[in-house]
């Protein structure tokens, strides 16, 4: 915290710095035997009728009264990354978009709205990568219109935690009654070491999803459209560890292969062979083919309250970059 010559902790910010990342000490409870300290590291949002509220990087929003501030300075954007390569948070986005095309897009402004007939909604929301060219009552009004006329729920998809995140868009749409439905994280890693974890043995590769590696993936029913999101993107891999005869495959995987970049999804394990080490050979063989193609990076997108796979990239390592969220207005 801040500390002045005297030894004093001192409060270094104003309403000046909303939309810096800031650090903060509170005194909860002043005035009793069981008052604490508590520190809080975020983007500082907003400083209204003396109410600082700061956005974590997990996209979670603290409310700090600003009387019971006892220290508070700025800080770096983002802190320094120690492993992994080296990216920011619009090439990962533009990437992680390129690998999941929806079937129809238009700009508005910097934004994308992006629609494939409800099949997930990073095909189903707006990137706002950027400035939308007009006010943001203006700029939601004609997100509305746009997802309306297609009978789609309107998805804004943001993110936090890096530098260049978009912690002022996810304040002003929960002002507006924007409610943040789901959060993941985008990891990344080095490419080369996932290729030497586990031999290739048995892992066939394609082009094209067939019908047996759409019979293990999780979202049953897959439609045409279904297919043309799954099939887009730069070079795209599909592999399968196949099962006993007539079953479906006992493990799948998806990369797509884009410049530096492999992205993996749809890695996905029969239950009753789990604990096997398939997940990693599945993406040990897409990760060779992703480096003969010349990547030398890895991502993937997982889930906050997926424990087991978080564990797994975490050994294989993959570390967090940053957290996006997908608003939705509230009805």
């Amino acid at each position: 915290m801040e500390i002045s010559a005297a030894g004093r902790l001192e409060v270094r910010i104003t309403t000046a710095d909303v939309g810096k990342r800031v650090s903060v000490r509170c005194l909860t409870e002043a005035g009793t035997a069981g008052g604490k300290f508590t520190d809080t590291v975020g983007v500082l949002t907003s400083w209204d009728a003396g109410v600082l509220v700061i956005t974590r990087k997990s996209g979670e929003s603290v409310r700090v009264d600003a009387s019971s501030l006892v220290a508070g300075k700025v800080v770096p954007a983002a802190p320094a990354r120690r492993r992994g390569p080296a990216a920011g948070y619009e090439e990962l986005a533009q990437v992680a978009s390129r690998a999941w095309r929806p079937l129809e897009s238009a700009r508005l402004g910097e934004w994308e709205l992006r629609a494939a007939a409800g099949f997930t909604r990073r095909a189903n929301s707006v990137l706002p990568l950027g400035a939308p060219g007009v006010p943001l009552d203006e700029a939601l009004d004609v997100v509305r219109r746009w997802y309306g006329e297609r009978g789609l729920p309107a998805y804004v998809q943001t993110a936090t935690g890096a530098e260049g995140t978009q912690e002022l868009l996810c304040a002003e749409l929960e002002r507006r009654g924007w409610v943040r439905e789901v959060s993941a994280e985008l990891w990344i890693g080095a490419l080369a070491p996932l290729a030497d974890r586990a031999e290739a043995e048995g892992v066939v590769l394609a082009r094209e999803a067939d019908e047996a590696w759409l019979a293990r993936y999780q979202r049953k029913g897959v439609s045409e459209v279904a297919l043309k999101v799954l099939g887009s993107g730069a070079s795209v891999w599909f592999a399968s560890v196949p099962g006993k005869p007539g079953e479906a495959p006992a493990a799948i995987g998806r990369c797509v292969v884009d410049g530096r970049w492999a992205g993996f999804a749809a890695v996905e394990v029969d239950p009753a062979q789990r604990r096997r080490g398939l997940a990693t050979v599945v993406m040990a063989a897409l990760a060779r083919q992703a480096l003969e193609e010349g990547a030398s990076a890895a991502w993937l997108q997982v889930e906050e309250q997926n424990a087991g796979a978080r564990a797994l990239y975490a050994g294989m390592g993959f570390a967090a970059h940053h957290a996006y969220h997908h608003y939705r207005e509230h009805a």
